[in-house]
């Protein structure tokens, strides 16, 4: 299910939000705090925030380049703050849309699925195939010819890292933040034991990797030919 994020100090707005997602389906997180709300997208890794700027602590702004310090989640702000330059200040800071209070929930929603629509691999691109396996982005999936891989959380989220960056090198820090969150940097033991579960799981010889490569001292990279 698609997990938002709503950040706001106002219960009322939190409430509503939460009402009103959850009636359509989305799993949701509450935040009332900056602080929380950093907290919260580190451990559950939502798939779109709802962002207020005016918070108590960390400023909606600050929250904005805290996860893009490591994450690339839609973020549409929810503020009622409407001059040009906050609107500039949020988008400049990587924030996806901005919508100024007070609002109408359809509006907001409409702009939640666009978000979501744009930040969702098209047909296309969601199916990644290999001799071995095939990954199926948008559904969260591993399939292969004996049926479908079951892969934890964890291992599903470290696959699909590797897999949207199909080709290119991803640092140690990338994958440690994009999977464990922001202030993990040097566990790098954490993704050793984990490609290993991966790799046994998905490569044909797990002690001769062809799909998901380590680049000593770097990084990892997956090669969907398998050369």
């Amino acid at each position: 299910m698609t997990r938002i994020l709503a950040v706001d100090d106002e219960p009322q707005i939190l409430r509503a939000l939460a009402t009103n997602l959850r009636a359509r389906g989305y799993t949701v997180d509450l935040a009332g705090t900056g602080e929380a709300a950093l907290s919260l997208a580190a451990r559950k890794h939502p798939d779109l925030v709802i962002l207020d700027l005016g918070l108590p602590g960390i400023d909606g702004v600050d929250v904005i380049r805290g996860l893009r310090g490591w994450s690339a989640v839609p973020i549409i702000v929810l503020s009622v703050r409407d001059a040009e330059r906050d609107k500039v200040a949020a988008l400049d800071a990587g924030a996806d849309d901005y919508v100024t209070k007070p609002f109408g929930m359809d509006e907001l929603l409409a702009r939640l699925r666009a978000s979501l629509r744009r930040s969702t691999p098209g047909e296309d691109e969601a199916i990644v195939e290999t001799e071995h396996f095939t990954v199926d982005l948008a559904a969260k999936r591993v399939t292969t010819p004996a049926g479908e891989v079951r892969l934890t959380p964890t291992e599903w989220h470290v696959v699909e890292v590797l897999v949207r960056n199909a080709g290119r090198l991803v640092t140690q820090r990338q994958l440690l933040q994009e999977v464990w969150g922001p202030q993990y940097e040097t566990e790098t033991n954490y993704l050793r034991v984990y490609l290993a579960q991966i790799r046994a799981k998905l490569e044909p010889e797990p002690s001769r990797p062809r799909y998901f490569i380590t680049e000593p001292r770097m990084g990892y990279r997956f090669r969907p030919d398998g050369a």
